[in-house]
């Protein structure tokens, strides 16, 4: 049985390996998201693929499916933690590049010329804000052109939202727009500070949600040391089998529960 199973998870594994033909490499060349989107997959996969096949080399089909299980739930704390630091990295560097436009409209340059600055910001920050800066150029509308900038950004989409009401408030009521975006460029900055500070306080908390995740596992240890083999248990039958992927299961819903409790005290 379990040479079976490895057998299986390893052409499973070769199978997602193999590179995809090459009219989808060009449909995805052509089609930036179609690309993310055909990249992203192998990203899930592998670990997927390569956790089931580690566990049904030790524990058969049904240490395939916990090893599977696993391993997606590593990989998605991984991504969520990854997703958490390009939402903090992209708020930080839109709220830079807003003070350096207050800076220059406060000198008396022109909103056109002081959008024209992009390249002195961040990738993330140049990427909302060069739409803006050619729309500027070409004499269209600026405030439909930062909301463009910010569409399929949901990390700053709501920041570039406030950008663009102020951009569009200072349009038609005539009120100064360097000090529009200067209360803008406060409020973002007051975020990020607040949402850096909240994680950190959140470092405990986290830590006491991993331990309380692998007491189980430690107690699995433990009865293997005292002679009950629960290890043998859980390999050597049907039951062993069911038991270990509900076990699996469980400790990964257990994580993802707590994970979602302690990120939703972070601010968005």
């Amino acid at each position: 049985m379990v040479n079976a199973a490895a057998a299986c998870a390893a052409l499973a594994a070769a199978i997602a390996c193999t590179p995809p033909p090459p009219a989808a490499a060009r449909f995805a060349a052509l089609w930036p998201a179609a690309r993310a989107r055909r990249l992203g997959r192998p990203g899930l996969v592998g670990p997927v693929l390569l956790g089931g096949l580690g566990g049904a080399v030790l524990a058969g089909v049904g240490g395939a499916l916990a090893g599977a299980v696993a391993a997606l739930v590593v990989r998605q704390r991984r991504a969520a933690r990854r997703a958490a630091r390009d939402r903090a990295t992209a708020a930080e560097q839109l709220a830079a590049a807003v003070a350096r436009i207050t800076d220059e409209l406060r000198a008396g340059s022109h909103p056109a010329a002081a959008l024209a600055g992009t390249d002195a910001d961040g990738p993330h920050a140049r990427a909302v804000l060069a739409p803006a800066a050619v729309a500027a150029r070409l004499g269209d509308g600026i405030v439909p052109a930062l909301r463009r900038g910010g569409t399929g950004r949901p990390e700053i989409s709501a920041d570039v939202e406030r950008i663009a009401t102020a951009w569009a408030l200072a349009e038609r009521h005539g009120i100064p727009l360097a000090d529009l975006l200067g209360r803008a460029h406060e409020d973002i900055r007051w975020r990020v500070r607040f949402a850096a500070t909240v994680r950190a306080q959140l470092a405990g908390p986290r830590a006491t949600a991993g331990v309380l995740t692998m007491l189980p596992v430690l107690g699995i240890g433990l009865g293997q040391l005292i002679g009950a083999d629960p290890l043998g248990v859980l390999r050597g039958g049907p039951l062993g089998q069911v038991l270990l992927v509900i076990g699996v299961v469980l400790l990964a819903a257990g994580s993802a529960w707590s994970e979602r409790i302690i990120g939703s005290a972070v601010p968005r």
